[in-house]
């Protein structure tokens, strides 16, 4: 998928969010402020039932940052980065999951996530790029 989609999907705080992130739940998305190149939104899983007010940033070009305000699981200050570079006609992404729990409960998932190598953050990434794809139109169109 081409760069500029990818930001595009990152940086989309439309109604449409939980949909195109198949992983986010629409009972706790709220968005508070979009700028030129920043939002401030909640965003949330129904199961876990998780989630977190955070600062979006893509004022570097190719790169999308959220950090937690505040959350039910995550102190604040982490957060995650993505750097999307270009190559050929497709992308290739570089995650930065870089969360500190703020319970128990998350303690034990925030061990899971980074014993698997980051699965769950790889496989929500996949899923949603994934259904882009299907979704676009084909080129002969």
């Amino acid at each position: 998928m081409p760069r500029e989609k990818v930001i595009s999907m990152l940086t989309d705080f439309s109604k449409q969010r939980p949909q195109v992130w198949p992983g986010l739940w629409e009972g706790a998305y709220e968005v508070y402020s979009v700028g030129e190149t920043s939002a401030e939104v909640r965003e949330g899983t129904k199961s876990p039932l998780v989630w977190a007010r955070e600062r979006y940033d893509w004022s570097t070009p190719g790169t999308v940052r959220w950090e937690v305000v505040e959350s039910n699981f995550s102190k604040p200050g982490g957060y995650v980065q993505v750097e999307v570079e270009a190559t050929g006609q497709g992308s290739v992404l570089h995650v930065t999951w870089n969360r500190s729990p703020s319970t128990p409960p998350a303690a034990i998932i925030t061990a899971l996530i980074k014993l698997s190598g980051g699965a769950p953050v790889k496989a929500s990434l996949r899923a949603a790029l994934a259904k882009a794809e299907r979704e676009q139109p084909s080129q002969s169109e």
